[in-house]
């Protein structure tokens, strides 16, 4: 089965949805990075197993290529609730 490099951006949809858990969670949201981020690391590894030709064969490289992943999903986040932001008008002279 040939995923291609459909892998790697399946990490960072799988990291933001277990960012939206948390954020559901009672767990404090300032975790959410460092949730996403080992998420990302893990399946990076799991990623290396199942699509080596994607991944590459080096461990550190699939755990690093999974770790920006997850991170990349807290900034994809970020974007949409920062566009979606009122700007706040007290600051203004």
């Amino acid at each position: 089965m040939d995923f291609g490099f459909t892998s790697v951006p399946s990490i960072l949809i799988i990291c933001y949805f277990i960012g939206m858990i948390v954020k559901t969670s009672p767990l404090d949201s300032r975790y959410i990075p460092i949730i996403c981020g080992l998420s990302g690391g893990v399946l990076g590894v799991i990623a290396l197993f199942l699509v080596p030709e994607v991944i590459g064969s080096d461990p550190l490289m699939a755990v690093a290529i999974g770790i920006a992943s997850g991170l990349a999903a807290t900034g994809v986040n970020q974007i949409g609730t920062q566009l979606h932001k009122e700007p706040d008008r007290s600051q203004q002279t």
